[in-house]
């Protein structure tokens, strides 16, 4: 039996992804200075941007996450190449924006069927980590799974020791804030990542928000840290601008699920996508309780296809 506090913050940082996703996406690339001379604060889900989006409408960081969730609910057991044909057919849907990294590890598994690439220098991004949610979802009582789960999908796209650490780290700290640990679980998972590895230092910040993994990390955790509520954090984060889609989606996360759902502004979870809205209220109900969802086909490459038609 699912708690009402666990599916309301497991909903929130579900939620929270998508809308730090569509917040951040107006003002990606630009600079803390081009956003300042545009809007001020950037503080209205508007769409827009480098992509052209429509207002509510999310980018390739809530897109692999549903259809790693996707390929995840597909069946009752774990299956790394049913998240990787679900991550292809995505692909070959033509999203809007892929990361190059991502990108390449997906076409690597289409060329040859290889499940993890090769240690690569180029794998210090956040693609990996910010897809991840589903399986910190699927695996709140089974620590081992969880470590597992994570490093398999992320070594997938992204295999270098800094992506693994900052994916897991941040795992670390929803799980705990998913379990009503609060503040301070969050804030001794951080510590213990900067411990291990010193160049996630936040505090002081840097001042940096690229998709680098350290400096996204950076970024979300230095705002989730100096904020007490869902729209501060949020705020702050995509006002620094780069990486802004990414950087609100890990800390929609988070917040999300520090405050819970109903922390989210209705002005901008109203005008997030419904179809997302839909899709993530079934993975999240599926995820949490271990059955697979019979609204998707067995072939959960179709996920996202299927929401774009509704």
């Amino acid at each position: 039996m699912i708690s009402d506090d666990l599916r309301d913050r497991a909903l929130g940082a579900y939620l929270g992804l998508a809308v730090g996703d569509a917040l951040g996406a107006t003002v990606e690339f630009r600079s803390p200075r081009e956003i300042r001379e545009e809007f001020g604060i950037h503080r209205s889900m508007i769409g827009g941007g480098w992509l052209h989006l429509e207002a509510g409408q999310v980018t390739d960081d809530t897109q692999m996450c549903l259809a790693l969730g996707g390929g995840m609910i597909a069946g009752e057991d774990w299956n790394l190449q049913r998240i990787a044909d679900a991550l292809a057919a995505w692909l070959r849907g033509r999203p809007p924006d892929v990361g190059n990294t991502c990108r390449r590890g997906i076409r690597r598994y289409l060329n040859d069927g290889s499940l993890e690439g090769p240690p690569s220098d180029w794998g210090a991004g956040n693609g990996a980590c910010v897809r991840n949610l589903p399986i910190v979802l699927a695996t709140l009582d089974d620590e081992e799974a969880f470590v597992h789960h994570t490093l398999a999908q992320a070594r997938f796209t992204h295999h270098h020791p800094l992506s693994d650490a900052g994916t897991l780290a941040m795992g670390h700290m929803l799980r705990g804030l998913l379990g009503g640990a609060g503040w301070l679980g969050a804030r001794q998972a951080a510590s213990a990542l900067v411990a291990k590895h010193p160049a996630f230092r936040f505090d002081p910040y840097p001042g940096h928000s690229s998709g680098y993994i350290v400096e996204t990390l950076q970024t979300v955790l230095h705002y989730f840290f100096n904020t007490d509520n869902f729209k501060d954090c949020l705020v702050g984060v995509v006002n620094q601008g780069d990486d802004a889609d990414t950087t609100g989606a890990l800390a929609g996360m988070l917040a999300g699920a520090m405050y819970g759902v109903q922390a989210i502004p209705h002005s901008w979870l109203s005008r997030l996508d419904p179809r997302v809205q839909r899709i993530i209220h079934a993975q999240v109900d599926a995820l949490l309780t271990g059955h697979p969802s019979p609204q998707w086909t067995q072939d959960a490459g179709t996920l996202w296809l299927q929401s774009r038609e509704g």
